[in-house]
Order: structure tokens, then sequence, then C-alpha cells
């Protein structure tokens, strides 16, 4: 099978075609056959040595899948070939590529509503917004940095489920799509500072990360939360909490209503051949994606 593979970290420009077998299931997992992925941060920041959970290269990049299932390890029940699934796929085989083998509880049902176009853009950003927001509160003020991006877009609905007063950070460009996801305000990061425009907040979402922490702990109430999605180290105040994400079918299930009835929907920007992977981490790591960028297969590209 066709698959998008690097032998050193580095620039965009590492990453190539191979040919490679095609990974089996084994128990308690399922071999997905790949209808679509999609480009999140950590791909690239993999890719470039900014972060190391794969190893040393070679490596295949990618977590977010939606696909059929192809083939079944010994003790899966869930699932059966031919379902379509989605979800975050933590595995031995990357993303990129035509199969990928994941543990079956990573993977739900796709939702019927939801071409797998649609499908792909969501496990890992969905997730990322979810599990770290789940604790919001309604009436509580939240605030979104890089609120038009992957995670932030989703974020912005997902704390609006829940009842929160949402304002999020973002170029003026992406406001009206922002308040068309129901954010209550919204701030231009490169005109405004947020430090001295918004009023104590419950809750910062930080999906920049750098000095915006720092500064985020100025407007937080006594009580309030900086959840960091991007920091690695932490902070000392007790209010701060690095998220790191899990990948989880039952969150994915959970989620699922929402996305059928359309209360929470994904933003795609382009979409592209795993062919021009390559271009698409250069889109990516430029900062002015607005939702995600989905990833086809060769042939289906």
């Amino acid at each position: 099978m066709k698959a998008i593979s690097q032998n050193t970290v580095g620039g965009p420009e590492v990453l190539e075609t191979v040919e490679v077998e095609r990974p089996a299931p084994g128990a308690g997992e399922v071999l997905v056959r790949v209808a679509a992925t999609s480009v999140n941060a950590a791909d690239w920041k993999l890719r470039n040595g900014s972060i190391d959970v794969l190893g040393p290269p070679p490596f295949t990049l990618g977590f977010d899948v939606s696909g059929t299932v192809a083939e079944i390890g010994a003790g899966v029940t869930d699932f059966n070939i031919g379902d379509e699934v989605f979800g975050m796929a933590l595995s031995r085989s990357g993303t990129y590529a035509e199969y990928v083998v994941t543990p079956a509880d990573h993977l739900a049902p796709k939702p019927a509503n939801l071409t797998h176009t649609a499908a792909a853009a969501l496990p890992t950003a969905a997730l990322t917004a979810w599990q770290a927001l789940a604790k919001i509160a309604p009436g509580q003020r939240v605030l979104i940095h890089a609120a038009a991006g992957g995670v932030g877009h989703l974020a912005v609905q997902i704390a609006k489920h829940h009842g929160a007063y949402v304002i999020g950070t973002a170029r003026a460009a992406n406001h009206e799509f922002l308040r068309s996801l129901g954010a209550d305000e919204v701030i231009d990061y490169r005109t405004a500072d947020f430090t001295t425009v918004t009023p104590p907040v419950d809750v910062v979402f930080d999906l920049v990360g750098g000095e915006y922490g720092d500064r985020s702990l100025t407007i937080l109430t006594p009580e309030g939360r900086l959840i960091d999605a991007q920091r690695d180290g932490v902070l000392d105040d007790p209010r701060f909490h690095r998220h790191y994400v899990a990948p989880s079918g039952a969150d994915l299930r959970a989620l699922t209503p929402l996305l059928e009835q359309g209360a929470l929907r994904g933003e795609v920007e382009r979409v592209m051949s795993l062919a021009d992977a390559a271009e698409a981490h250069r889109l990516s790591e430029s900062g002015r994606v607005r939702g995600k960028i989905v990833l086809l297969p060769w042939a289906a590209a």
C-alpha cells in the first residue's frame, strides 16, 4: 500500500510517498481503509522534531481517520467489516496511508450525515476541545485563543453548547465566521491587547502557547482555569492546567448527536491529496488555515 513516510526530521520536503506492507490488526484492533485524514499541528511538529513521541524516523504521520473497516482483530465485537468509522488513531501506523491499524475503542461509527471528508476533519480537534472544556458551567466566561483554528472553532461551539459566554481571539477576517458559530465577542489579536479589553474570565483555553499563557493568567478570576494545549512546560500557578488529548471512541459517540443535529460542525478550508502532504504542511504551519485541511488517498484524490 501507499503511505507517506520520512527518513529524517525536517521541513515539509522530507515527506515522501512510499510503498509499504499493509498492516494487520492484532487483538482488539481493526484495520481501516482510509477514505480521508486531516492535518493537525502535532503532525508537522512531529515531522520537524519539535515533539518526539514516535521515536526516530522512518515513520508515518497522521492521527485522524474516516474510512471503512477492512479487517477485524481477535476480540473485537463493536464493529463489522464494511462499517464506516471515524476516530483518532494512535497506532503502529499513521493515517497518512491507504490503510491504518488502530485499537477498536479509538473509533466510533461515522455520523450518517457526514461525508468521510467532513468526518476526517474532526476526531483529534473535536476530542481536544470536548475533553478540555468538559467542566464548563453555564454562564461562565470563556476566552479561546486561536478561535478560528482547527481546535478553536470547535471549542467555540462546544463552549456554547455548555452555556458559556464565549470570547475568541482571531484575525479580523475570521470574526464573522466565529460569530456564525456562536462567539459572543471576538478580539483581533493584531490590533488589540486581550488583557486590556477583556474583563475577568473564568476559563482561558490557550491554543497558541508561548507568552499567551502568562498574559492570560492576568485576566483570570481567582478561581479560574487556564487550560493550555500547547505549552511544553508548566506555569507556576494553581490555575494552570496542561491538557493532553486522549483518543476515545466513547467521547466521539457522545459528540455524534451534536454532529447529527448540526449543533457542531467542522470547517474544512481545503481538500488535498496525500501526494501533496508537503504543501498541506506548509499551509498548516502558516497559521492562516481556518478550520482544517483534509487529505484524501492518492486514488480518491
